[in-house]
């Protein structure tokens, strides 16, 4: 990246979160940058992880760091020990400096559910490299971690079909 790399965070109920930081993703490539996505909590193959694997793994590397299974129970020992080599692999990432655009994935929620602390999460951004940017996605993002940033995009849920009992479709919410 030739500019100066920002820190973007992308939180709030409503959903797009994570679709928003993919987008910058395709556009990143787009102008020929590299990009890494670390999933925090998610272990499962989304269509996002088929598509990137199948069709942009040149430019663009995905990792999750997650069991996914914990969302409405307790996260587990595994659960903590995935979350915690995502950060180690994370702070890698961005001392090796190699991708331009550093995308962290459900990292507010890692938050949230104790798998590690905002201080955590806020010394491994200070590592940032002048040309890199990077993006935190998730619900709950705390206080300091907004203070933190350069730019807060809070998503807000107006109206969704999910209350209506609609599940994930498949290559449109999962």
């Amino acid at each position: 990246m030739k500019d100066r790399g920002y820190i973007q965070v992308y939180t709030g109920d409503g959903k797009g979160k994570t679709t928003a930081a993919l987008g910058l993703s395709l556009r990143a490539v787009g102008a020929g940058y590299r990009v890494f996505i670390g999933q925090f909590v998610k272990g499962m193959k989304y269509s996002e992880t088929r598509a990137i694997s199948k069709y942009l793994s040149d430019n663009i590397k995905i990792e999750q760091y997650g069991t996914g299974c914990f969302i409405t129970d307790e996260p587990s020992e595994e659960d903590i020990r995935k979350a915690q080599k995502g950060l180690r692999r994370i702070k890698e990432i961005i001392l090796e400096d190699n991708f331009d655009v550093i995308i962290l994935d459900e990292a507010t929620i890692a938050i949230y559910f104790d798998l590690f602390k905002t201080e955590d999460l806020i010394e491994l951004l200070k590592l940032k490299k002048k040309n890199q940017e990077i993006i935190v996605t998730g619900r709950k993002a705390p206080e300091k971690l907004r203070e933190f940033a350069d730019l807060v995009t809070e998503m807000n849920e107006v109206k969704h079909y999910y209350s209506r009992g609609v599940e994930a479709r498949r290559g449109i919410e999962s």
